[in-house]
């Protein structure tokens, strides 16, 4: 007979009862193959014995396995496992009665994607300094006001109907609240219709490429870029086409020779502040570009992922306030004026075009969090939102002019830069002389992160030797101290 006595366990301390612990653990011994069909189990006396617990316990337990059909009964024969459970080959326990390598490989096949990386970044190490290329200081995130506004919402008997299912485009508060919000700020000119609240921009850049590339179908996107963006974009089937950045944005007229010879699908475009550059596209090539797509009848999907943050003039509205002829989606959200764990963005495009997500969207994502999406439309009418935007703009313009200056002043050997005029992060290119692969591992020893990954800046493998550092989410004691602990890397590896 099996040896259960020698091979159970009991937690006395786990919050689990003892019966459902006696149950998971015979479960485990018939799935693994240890105890097969007609089986006969040990009486209730006698497993109580064995296990010194009370034999109630065990009663339970068999009756439990009984009532989920694992075990069968017969009068005057005895517990029995069930007869007509399939056949398992025996597999090997460890001294803990764990299966050996559970779960590191599939048993079945599936489709592999070798070109998208997984998320390596160590969220859990709180003593590193992180100098991340461009992210928001959740620190400063308006909870109090999300809070009180979240509560309100829930308490009132007729916002339940947030809880059950709603629209696939988004909380239709919300929507009314962005044509208001959108239009004021942005210069757009659109209605609910053609608004889809999103998931993060991300999501957006997804439904878009999706929608408009296949296999064999170009986008163009500039010759350095948003690696997700490049990443979202192949995965769909494109092909991605690459351009220059200058000091005025993608080039319009290196665009314009290549539409000349290839089939242009879509535009892919940062241009606000171009990722990873900063650098913000000219009125000259906005105008130039909208001609381009409604003389080549191409889609331009504009990411403003961060047009609030402008700090030299006013931010300059994008190209979908200029778009009369319907080519430009829209894309923006709330992850870098608030957190990033608040999910919600926007895809503002033509009526047919949001419809044609939407259903989309429906497949891969249900709906969004409607109450929290209610939040942030009550936050939105009352100037919540628009009020912190203010408040933390000049909180980050601050903290790029101490960190930009302490740049120029320290290492002016090392690095050269242009002051951002808007956005998050510095771009940063490093004097040829050292490499950044030295830098990053030196500054690691120094518990100082800047991104490990600072190859993917560099899509066409020019050499440019730069990388994003990004400022906002320090204030300025870590800004002081990533200085210092830069200073100390450059003089290890000089």
């Amino acid at each position: 007979m099996f040896p259960f006595k020698n091979n159970i366990t009991l937690d006395r301390k786990s919050n689990r009862n003892l019966y459902l612990q006696l149950c998971d653990q015979i479960i485990g011994f018939i799935k693994s193959g240890k105890l097969g069909p007609s089986t006969k189990l040990p009486g209730s006396r006698k497993l109580s014995e064995d296990l010194n617990i009370h034999r109630k316990t065990v009663i339970s337990a068999y009756e439990e396995l009984i009532s989920q059909g694992w075990i069968e009964t017969f009068p005057a024969k005895g517990t029995f496992i069930t007869s007509t459970l399939p056949v398992v080959k025996p597999t090997d326990f460890d001294n803990n009665n764990r299966i050996k390598n559970q779960k590191q490989q599939s048993g079945f096949s599936f489709k592999s994607r070798p070109d998208l990386n997984p998320d390596l970044n160590n969220y859990s190490n709180e003593q590193l300094l992180k100098v991340n290329d461009g992210s928001p200081d959740y620190r400063l995130a308006p909870i109090e006001e999300i809070t009180r506004v979240y509560r309100n919402i829930i308490k009132k008997a007729h916002h339940k109907k947030l809880l059950t299912y709603g629209s696939a485009y988004g909380n239709p508060e919300l929507r009314k609240a962005l044509v208001a919000y959108l239009n004021q700020t942005r210069g757009l000119n659109v209605s609910e219709e053609n608004i889809l609240i999103t998931r993060g921009s991300q999501m957006g850049i997804y439904l878009a490429g999706q929608l408009l590339l296949s296999s064999g179908k170009r986008i163009v996107v500039g010759n350095t870029n948003y690696m997700t963006a490049d990443n979202t974009f192949k995965d769909a089937g494109g092909i991605i086409e690459r351009i220059p950045v200058d000091q005025n944005g993608i080039n319009t007229i290196a665009l314009e020779k290549l539409c000349t010879s290839k089939k242009i699908e879509a535009v892919y475009v940062t241009s606000h502040h171009h990722h990873p550059t900063t650098v913000t596209l000219s009125a000259e090539r906005r105008m130039h570009l909208l001609q381009l797509a409604q003389q080549q009848r191409f889609a331009i999907i504009e990411d403003d992922y961060d047009y609030d943050f402008h700090y030299s003039n006013a931010p300059i509205l994008p190209l979908a306030s200029n778009d009369y002829k319907g080519n430009v989606v829209y894309i923006g959200g709330f992850t870098k004026i608030i957190a990033p764990a608040i999910r919600i963005g926007y895809l503002v495009a033509p009526k047919d075009f949001i419809e044609e997500a939407t259903k989309l969207r429906k497949i891969i994502d249900r709906q969004g969090d409607s109450l929290l999406e209610q939040t942030l439309a009550r936050m939105i009418t009352t100037g919540d939102i628009q009020r912190h935007c203010q408040k933390v703009l000049k909180m980050y313009k601050a903290r790029r002019d101490l960190f930009c200056l302490l740049l120029k002043e320290k290492f002016d050997n090392y690095f050269d830069f242009e002051i951002p005029k808007g956005g998050m992060a510095v771009w940063v290119r490093l004097n040829n002389k050292y490499n950044w692969d030295d830098l990053v591992a030196e500054s690691k020893k120094l518990n100082l992160e800047l991104n490990p990954e600072w190859r993917r800046y560099d899509n066409v493998n020019s050499g440019h030797n730069s990388i994003r550092l990004g400022f906002a989410s320090l204030n300025e004691e870590e800004i002081q101290l990533v200085i210092q602990r830069l200073e100390i890397a450059f003089k290890n590896i000089s």
